[in-house]
């Protein structure tokens, strides 16, 4: 039985046609992946997130990109386009171009049902290859839940995770710490999903 042949491409040819395309996608090992539409959840909360992260490092010598820049990782040859991209000093690029950035020093993905797996696996697992990485936060959009993978000075990856309203996720690279209920102050969960109002809250997340 014959089956057709996946077309590959090269990254030379992926970023030629990635430059010209109205949508996204990521590339991986000569295969292209186009990227899904995100849900109002999702979006509000990385939207909030990169506001809340402008504002706190408008002052220091980082910046702040949301999902429109591209990120390679060098070691796998991976393209992708994460939430949320932080560089702090002078940032690299793969070309003249000065489009997909080489040297983030922390990355942000918000979780959806349909990325969830992957965000948490294999894409993952490739963010933490990057040499300038410090820092690796998944933000779930189904429910309260962040995830936060942190380079120790042993070059060993630590981890810390929490569902808690109250609690803030620090981020020690770049020196600040963000509350939860900021992360999640305009998201609806399901009844099911909705975390519980406490009484130093005072609501939701």
């Amino acid at each position: 039985m014959s089956t057709v042949p996946i077309r590959t491409y090269t990254p030379a040819e992926y970023l030629e046609r990635e430059r010209q395309a109205r949508t996204k996608s990521q590339y991986y090992r000569g295969e292209i992946f186009a990227m899904s539409g995100a849900s109002r959840e999702h979006l509000r909360i990385a939207g909030d997130l990169f506001v809340y992260l402008s504002n706190a490092l408008r002052d220091r010598p980082c910046e702040v990109f949301n999902s429109d820049l591209r990120v390679k990782v060098q070691d796998s040859g991976l393209y992708t386009y994460p939430d949320l991209t932080i560089v702090c000093g002078e940032p690299q690029f793969e070309d003249k171009n000065v489009d997909t950035l080489v040297n983030p020093l922390v990355l942000i993905e918000v979780l959806s049902e349909s990325t969830e797996s992957y965000d948490r696996g294999a894409k993952s697992a490739q963010y933490r290859k990057l040499p300038t990485l410090r820092e690796l936060v998944l933000v779930s959009s189904m429910g309260v839940q962040v995830e936060h993978y942190h380079r120790r000075d042993d070059d060993q990856w630590g981890f810390w995770e929490t569902t808690d309203c109250t609690a803030s996720l620090s981020l020690a690279s770049v020196g600040i710490a963000v509350p939860l209920a900021e992360i999640y102050r305009r998201v609806e969960f399901s009844p099911a999903a909705a975390p519980p109002v406490t009484e130093e809250t005072g609501r939701e997340c």
